[in-house]
Formats: structure tokens, C-alpha cells, sequence
């Protein structure tokens, strides 16, 4: 399955964007989906992810509150609406596919496939 991200771009400090994440060759249904982002000069970190139903939810501390996961089956796609957003929030962002335990799900390594990765620039 591949993932294709999107919906990256230049937005002003206290803006929202909405990223899309859409698998092809096969269904996202069966897979958690997380959000990771990666800023220049920093590790890769998670943000988010959405189990398979997309009723549970999970969030990273920096961005709880503002951010939203949630998915589409029939779309085969996942969204992470981002609202209030900072200029700390800039990064490269990354959807990936998985199936792992709560305990790893902030672990890179525990993804099958990741998509290409999208542009998130919060500037004045």
C-alpha cells in the first residue's frame, strides 16, 4: 500500500491546515495510521495517530488541543486538521502505516510504509 501525503503549505501563525494522507494499491482500513513531522536539524518526532475504526485517538503533548486526526475509510484516506497553529510547528510532515502496540506507537521503526512526506511552513 502506498501513501500519498498532502495538503502542506505556507500558512500565518494562529492559521489551520488540513493534511490528507491517501493509501493506493490497497485499503488503509486495517492499519493504524500515525502523523509524524520532522523539522531541520531535528529528529523525526510523532504527532498523531488514528486506530483502524478511527473511534481511538492519540496525541503527542505539543499538539494536543489543536490538532485533530481522524480518518476515512471509504475515502482510504486519514486528515490531521491543524488549527492555532506556531511557528514551531514547521516541519516536514509524514504519514506512515502500521500496526503497533500503544506502547511504540511513537516509534518509527514499528511502520510498514510511509508516504513522501508534505511541507508545513507557519511564518508572518
Amino acid at each position: 500500500v502506498q501513501l500519498q501525503a498532502s495538503g502542506g503549505g505556507l500558512v500565518q501563525p494562529g492559521g489551520a491546515l488540513r493534511l490528507s494522507c491517501t493509501g493506493s494499491g490497497g485499503s488503509l482500513r486495517d492499519y493504524t495510521i500515525s502523523w509524524f513531522r520532522q523539522a531541520p536539524g531535528e529528529e523525526r518526532k510523532w504527532v498523531a495517530a488514528v486506530r483502524q475504526g478511527g473511534s481511538v485517538t492519540y496525541y503527542s503533548d505539543s499538539v494536543k488541543g489543536r490538532f485533530t486526526i481522524s480518518r476515512d475509510n471509504a475515502k482510504n484516506t486519514v486528515y490531521l486538521q491543524m488549527n492555532s497553529l506556531k511557528p514551531e510547528d514547521t516541519a516536514i510532515y509524514y504519514c506512515a502505516r502500521g500496526r503497533p502496540a500503544l506502547g511504540v506507537i511513537a516509534n518509527g521503526g514499528m511502520y510498514y510504509s510511509w508516504g513522501q512526506g508534505t511541507q508545513v511552513t507557519v511564518s508572518s
